[in-house]
């Protein structure tokens, strides 16, 4: 094993390992270097900001021969009311006037705001899952035995649910996808043998490696929002062990659009509890049928706890997780006392 620590004045310093960077400005060039390096049986990863990647890499985490990235391809750098583009830079987004201002908020509230001048929407929304058995140094890992996500070919098993190594439970933790899943976003990809689009809300897929629906060769280019976007209110709420930087180890978005009695409809999510951002429609729709102002809330809240399945992967302790689901849901839920 190659070594990735050097030491200087007493301290480490972590060894970016070698690959080669690519930098196509346009996605038909992108996808000519992918036939390439697959020509060649050689690996890649696509890079957006780098926020999450470029750390990984550090440690040594699942790394490539070859790093593509996105940031010359101008079409990807879009920003309007319904489309915006996978490059688009969350800081760019959180001061954006022209789209849905709760995007602007859950974009704000990610990580400082020297991450946000680089991380990009594209980066966020695909954002690789976490967990503190996997997001480790590559001698940390071998230290104590691999896990099911970085095996490196032992065939470990999960570290978080011992004696099983067919699924993974790593934990996603990205802000944006809630919002975007409530507000009834599409999201487009695109591959050197086409493109193809689905709802924000089935682009995720339950396993902590997988993550999503994305296959080999593919990239997320762009999302497009419907039109009765903005008739859509609502809040973001996240739980985090300080007020920057880290990721959400609790995140519910909850949105509405305004009825004569209560809420027309009612859209729940959540993030940072499953390796998954997780949609509630049935919780949801349960409370409009019986909508009776605070207690509703009270019961939506409840439901979204119970409905949540959090493990102990991160930072908090799944039951303290749990019942902050619950605060949480009732905070980003505060506005619908005011219809």
């Amino acid at each position: 094993m190659a070594s990735y620590r050097k030491k200087k004045e007493g301290g480490l310093i972590l060894k970016m390992p070698p690959f080669k960077l690519h930098m196509p400005s346009s996605l038909d060039e992108a996808f000519e270097i992918v036939n390439n390096l697959r020509g060649q049986n050689l690996d890649y990863d696509w890079v957006a900001g780098g926020t999450d990647l470029i750390p990984n890499y550090k440690w040594h985490i699942n790394t490539k021969s070859n790093v593509i990235s996105l940031s010359k391809i101008e079409e990807l750098h879009k920003i309007s009311k319904n489309h915006i583009g996978a490059m688009a830079r969350l800081y760019d987004i959180s001061q954006s006037s022209e789209i849905h201002p709760l995007i602007a908020k859950s974009a704000s509230l990610v990580a400082s705001v020297m991450i946000r001048r680089s991380a990009t929407l594209g980066g966020n929304i695909c954002l690789d899952t976490r967990c503190f058995w996997f997001n480790q140094s590559e001698e940390w890992r071998e230290s104590i035995d691999y896990c099911h996500k970085c095996d490196c070919g032992t065939g470990a098993d999960c570290r978080v649910i011992p004696n099983q190594n067919t699924l993974c439970v790593a934990t996603y933790q990205a802000d944006m996808a809630p919002v975007l899943m409530c507000l009834g976003t599409t999201i487009h990809m695109s591959s050197p043998e086409g493109n193809r689009s689905v709802p924000m809300k089935d682009f995720f897929k339950l396993d902590g490696i997988t993550k999503n629906i994305l296959l080999e060769d593919e990239l997320v280019t762009h999302i497009t929002l419907p039109d009765d976007v903005f008739e859509w209110e609502g809040d973001y709420q996240k739980l985090t062990q300080r007020d920057s930087w880290d990721f959400p180890e609790a995140g519910v978005a909850v949105l509405w659009k305004k009825g004569i009695k209560g809420p027309s409809e009612l859209r729940v999510a959540t993030t940072g509890i499953e390796s998954i951002p997780r949609f509630h429609s049935e919780e949801s729709q349960k409370i409009i049928e019986t909508w009776s102002g605070s207690d509703s809330i009270e019961e939506l809240a409840e439901s979204i706890r119970k409905s949540v399945k959090p493990v102990l992967n991160t930072w908090f302790q799944p039951s303290y997780r749990r019942k902050m689901v619950k605060v949480l849901s009732r905070r980003a839920s505060k506005g619908l006392l005011e219809i």
